[in-house]
């Protein structure tokens, strides 16, 4: 049975394997890590899914950002990871689910990602016109979704790291 906990610095060494597993080698080298250097991710929303009947197994983990985009504060939501041993159950769109409903009791508007409209899409998630990751970053893969209504209209401009 799995559990969901949000992440703590004991976890850290796990999701980070974790992540090495599940995305190409030299993944830290994509834009999205530039906007996460020298900022904490959000306390919180940082979730990992563990194994309650198999010693607590990392099964799956996600983690969000604290970012601006334009002028307004957003979440980045990345990376999401599941094991290969539990993909297909659904893991991932829970934590995604999760995290999301998260966010919103915690008062945050609106959230962006860089990944597949196909996938992305059943959770609200639609391409972004107007918001500017930093190169080199295809346009198409660029996806927001508002947490409240609205939250995203009129907002435009490169995504940049949240002020410390």
């Amino acid at each position: 049975m799995l559990e969901l906990h949000e992440e703590t610095e004991a976890d850290c060494w796990e999701v980070e394997a974790l992540f090495d597993l599940s995305f190409a080698p030299g993944r830290e080298a994509l834009s999205s890590y530039r906007l996460r250097d020298g900022v904490a991710p959000v306390a919180g929303l940082c979730l990992v899914a563990r194994d309650a009947e198999a010693d607590g197994v990392l099964g799956g983990a996600i983690r969000y950002w604290p970012v601006r985009a334009g002028d307004a504060p957003a979440l980045l939501l990345g990376p999401v990871a599941v094991h290969p041993t539990r993909q297909g159950e659904g893991l991932g769109a829970w934590l995604i689910r999760d995290s999301l409903h998260r966010a919103v009791d915690a008062g945050w508007r609106r959230v962006l990602l860089v990944g597949d409209a196909p996938y992305y899409g059943r959770f609200g998630f639609a391409r972004l016109d107007g918001i500017e990751m930093p190169p080199p970053t295809n346009p198409d893969r660029v996806l927001g979704r508002a947490l409240v209504p609205g939250a995203w209209d009129g907002v435009r401009g490169a995504v940049t790291r949240a002020r410390a």
